[in-house]
């Protein structure tokens, strides 16, 4: 079910957040639910994956010890356990909200048809990835009553998903090169050299992005307070970037639960945006 993940459920809360409604009690239990939901499906999501990654999974230099690859977890199992997650999301997902359920429903299609071709595609499967994100951003609009929210926020998530996927298959194509082992096929139609010129070109655009945010977006304070976070956002992003250039990174979740620095910056722009929303 790898609950480090669910930690990407927080992309659910971005609209709780950046309308304000942070300290809305209803506002925030019905988000709180729309993303333990959102877990489980993610939950079911990964088993269905495993279940099918099985074989090559066993090839791989860490993969391979994943409960369904190493043999630890009977595959009938795993099928029961995916399908019991399902049953118990879905219908509470539409009692949440029937817009909330059908976000939900095309984030589960889209990862089967991740799963079953899309992820062997270049360039296709980062860009699936981070539609991932914007999805999750999307389904927690669809909990409360949105008022201020900007659509550059959308523009802003998947251009960071991107930049986190490019940075992840970047990370892979290293550590199979470094093992000798066989790169996967979606690998071979990389290089490092075009992964480097992808991820200077999102990056980039990301800190535009950002940037043209924090003093164009109708809801926020105008004093433009909002642009103090700016350094933050560029820290996370150029440590982010060290770390996949000196062969320390890796997945992303595993990053952000093991890298100080970055976890200092994500933790001091999270306080600047609390200050800029709920203070100034």
């Amino acid at each position: 079910m790898r609950p480090k993940q669910w930690a990407k459920n927080v992309f659910v809360f971005t609209a709780l957040v950046f309308d304000r409604k942070l300290l809305n009690q209803n506002a925030f239990l019905t988000t709180l639910a729309g993303a333990a939901l959102f877990s489980l499906i993610a939950s079911a999501v990964y088993i269905f994956n495993d279940i099918a990654d099985s074989d090559s999974d066993k090839q791989h230099p860490t993969k391979k010890d994943r409960p369904i690859a190493s043999g630890k977890l009977p595959i009938r199992t795993a099928w029961a356990a995916a399908i019991t997650l399902l049953v118990i999301a879905f219908p509470l997902a539409f009692l949440l909200d029937p817009a909330f359920l059908a976000i939900c429903l095309v984030y589960f299609v889209l990862n089967l048809l991740y799963s079953a071709k899309l992820k062997h595609i270049p360039l296709i499967d980062v860009l699936v990835l981070a539609s991932f994100y914007l999805l999750r951003v999307i389904s927690g609009t669809t909990l409360i009553d949105v008022k201020r929210f900007s659509p550059w926020l959308y523009v802003v998530t998947s251009l960071f998903a991107l930049f986190i996927g490019l940075g992840k298959r970047r990370a892979e194509l290293v550590l199979q090169y470094a093992n000798g082992g066989k790169v996967r096929p979606v690998l071979e139609g990389y290089t490092i050299e075009l992964l480097d010129q992808l991820i200077n070109i999102v990056s980039g655009t990301t800190i535009v992005s950002y940037s043209l945010y924090t003093f164009s977006a109708p809801n926020l304070p105008d004093n433009h307070s909002m642009m103090l976070t700016i350094p933050f956002v560029l820290y996370g992003i150029f440590r982010y970037l060290y770390l996949i250039q000196a062969g320390e990174g890796g997945a992303p979740e595993d990053i952000a639960m093991s890298d100080r620095p970055l976890q200092a910056a994500i933790l001091l722009w999270s306080a600047g945006v609390m200050l800029v929303f709920y203070l100034f």
